[in-house]
């Protein structure tokens, strides 16, 4: 072999070497980058993922808070109107009672009430206070009949206050007071028959 024949091997023996090298480097580097753009595949999934469940997670709170909203909506909605059918009926109840002390019925009603009152009571003598128009025909002579019947002194008040009906009494030295109007009884009896009401109208239990 000649000197150019040898130096022709050794040069393609080198190439053909750096070319082995270069096609190892070039195969290690689309390896690599496989496993770059999987492993970037798969963080992009992840975050993908997360992104999605977060949107998600958000979009149920969401959901959650606009029926909540809408629940506390309804129920206020309906306390409102269980409370103005409510209190239409306690305007009712008012416009009966105020035809009702306009009658001789209530007048003895009245005189009951007091005779009631009086023996509760137990005292030798009582004030009776009357509105103005009660006061109109309850004179002290009505009254002076009814002591003798209960064996209790009853004196009408000159002075008269503005309720509905009934009366109000105090013994002489003032130390024990009765509230026997309509307009109290009604108030003492109004959160019982709101929740009575209310069972009539709406069905509760």
């Amino acid at each position: 072999m000649s000197v150019k024949e040898g130096l022709s091997a050794i040069a393609n023996a080198v190439l053909e070497e750096e070319q082995k090298e270069a096609e190892a480097i070039v195969s290690t580097a689309k390896n690599e980058a496989k496993e770059v753009l999987k492993a970037a595949k798969q963080q992009a999934d992840k975050k993908y993922q997360t992104t999605l469940n977060q949107a998600v997670a958000r979009a149920e709170a969401e959901k959650r808070r606009i029926v909540s909203i809408t629940e506390v909506e309804m129920r206020n909605y309906l306390l409102q109107a269980k409370e103005e059918l409510v209190n239409a009926a306690f305007d009712k109840a008012l416009v009966s009672l105020k035809e009702f002390v306009t009658t001789g019925e209530y007048h003895r009603y009245l005189l009951t009430l007091i005779k009631e009152v009086a023996k509760g009571l137990g005292q030798k003598s009582l004030i009776i206070q009357v509105n103005t128009k009660d006061k109109a025909w309850l004179t002290q002579e009505e009254l002076d009949r009814l002591s003798k019947k209960l064996n209790c002194e009853l004196k009408i008040l000159e002075e008269t206050e503005d309720f509905i009906g009934g009366f109000k009494t105090q013994s002489i030295d003032r130390k024990i007071t009765y509230d026997s109007t309509i307009d109290n009884k009604l108030n003492e009896l109004k959160p019982q028959l709101r929740v009575e009401l209310a069972k009539m109208m709406f069905k509760e239990s």
